[in-house]
């Protein structure tokens, strides 16, 4: 029996590893909605999220994205809520998108963000 313990540590090992490399996120699509003003929201989807806050990363860098695109350098979040459905997490967000740094605590300077991003292998549009 001694025997075989070690060679179940090491299949445990190699299964743990191999689920690490099933459960690599799927990242959706994420279409922008003008809401007036300056605000916009966002509807992102993602497969393969280890939790909500997995899922908001990606929606900050999917802002990010679209913020340096609009030629502005600056968001806000408004709100964000997510909820997983069948193994599909979902983020409905609202943020700000401004050309200077908004007022608020929950900012996000986009140049930042989007090498951020880029670095952590998370996609911005």
């Amino acid at each position: 029996m001694a025997r075989t313990l070690p060679a179940l540590a090491q299949t445990g090992g190699l299964l743990t590893a191999l689920s690490a490399c099933a459960a690599a996120p799927v990242y959706g699509g994420a279409e922008p909605v003008g809401m007036g003003d300056d605000l916009y929201g966002f509807l992102v989807t993602m497969k393969g999220a280890r939790g909500a806050a997995e899922v908001e990363e990606y929606v900050t860098c999917v802002v990010a994205g679209y913020a340096l695109e609009k030629n502005a350098g600056f968001a806000r979040r408004v709100r964000t809520n997510v909820k997983e459905e069948g193994g599909v997490w979902i983020a409905d967000a609202v943020y700000s998108i401004s050309p200077t740094l908004p007022r608020g605590m929950k900012t996000i300077d986009a140049e930042v963000a989007v090498a951020d991003c880029a670095e952590r292998g998370i996609p911005t549009v």
